[in-house]
């Protein structure tokens, strides 16, 4: 088996390549950040038999590739994500995450891969009235990268039953964990906060911090995604929340960091929440649980036990 992860440079990514290497699956990766290829090829050295090429180039440009049968397994992590610069950029964002995304299937099916694993969002869910979502709820995206991800998601379910291709869509809830920059404006709130604490500014916090998500560490999402490419049954297009199969509050992460750092309301700065932003998520894991054995191995607050101790040594 041979597996291609696209975005395979960016926090996910990388973190599943590593994995990835541990396992001693044959690879490659592709992301077009030069920096961040270097960075995971200094990651990688000497960690696989198998020599990952980790190659610097656009999805767009390694279609041909895929489309003449070099690979078995696709990853699709690339996309341009978080929901402000969705808002901000709704036609770049939606050529990267709709269109791009479509080319690739219909090399994979040129090529004739055996499965396309695509990493969606619980953003698709939007502003859901009952908890914890299943994946049978109707979705409400409230943002251009949502309708994206369910878009992209509805062609993957086409491409299974028009075209015989096996798709898999894992909604990913809030990831978080080491490898993961904070410096970003999209950068997820514990790992944004992390940084603030290590250079010394303000936490800032949008809102109230009465909004709360479903925070999934990293191990648990790349443990989610080797079940996704290994599994010896067929997917057919089916999607499945990924997640702790719980929802924290913001406050209470900020409490966290109030009792680990010391901090007080002169270091927390208070802005009002982001548009597109959704109340709460909180999934329910139910399904990949039954279909194939995905189980959270780490919970919220051992991973950010994890996280900070990564992040502050690095």
């Amino acid at each position: 088996m041979k597996v291609l992860i696209t975005g395979g440079a960016g926090f996910i990514g990388k973190n599943f390549a590593l994995r990835c290497a541990e396992e001693k699956i044959n690879f490659n990766v592709v992301d077009r950040d030069v920096n961040a290829v270097c960075d995971l090829r200094n990651l990688l050295h000497g960690r696989n038999y198998t020599n990952p090429q980790c190659i610097c180039a656009d999805t767009s440009e390694i279609l041909e590739d895929v489309a003449e049968g070099v690979y078995d397994i696709v990853v699709h992590l690339a996309a341009v994500p978080r929901v402000p610069y969705s808002i901000e950029h709704p036609v770049e964002t939606t050529n990267e995450n709709i269109v791009k995304v479509v080319e690739l299937l219909d090399a994979c099916v040129k090529g004739k891969v055996k499965r396309f694993v695509f990493a969606s969002s619980s953003s698709v869910y939007g502003n859901s009235e009952v908890l914890p979502v299943e994946e049978d709820f109707d979705l409400n995206p409230i943002s251009p990268y949502a309708l994206q991800k369910k878009t992209a998601e509805e062609f993957c379910r086409l491409y299974a039953n028009l075209y015989d291709l096996d798709t898999v869509c894992l909604r990913l809830f809030t990831v978080f964990g080491p490898l993961q920059t904070g410096e970003s404006p999209y950068a997820t709130v514990i790992c944004a906060w992390l940084d603030a604490v290590k250079e010394g500014r303000d936490i800032i916090l949008y809102g109230d911090g009465t909004q709360s998500r479903d925070f999934c560490y990293i191990d648990n999402v790349t443990d989610a995604l080797i079940k996704a490419s290994t599994y010896e049954g067929e997917f057919l297009g089916e999607a499945y929340n990924i997640s702790c199969g719980e929802t924290t509050s913001c406050s209470s992460i900020l409490d966290w960091f109030k009792n680990k750092y010391g901090l007080n309301s002169a270091y927390i700065q208070k802005l009002p929440r982001r548009i597109g932003d959704v109340d709460t998520t909180y999934g329910s894991i139910d399904k990949a649980k039954q279909h194939f054995q995905y189980e959270p191995k780490v919970n919220v607050w051992d991973g950010l036990d994890k996280t900070a101790e990564w992040y502050m040594n690095h």
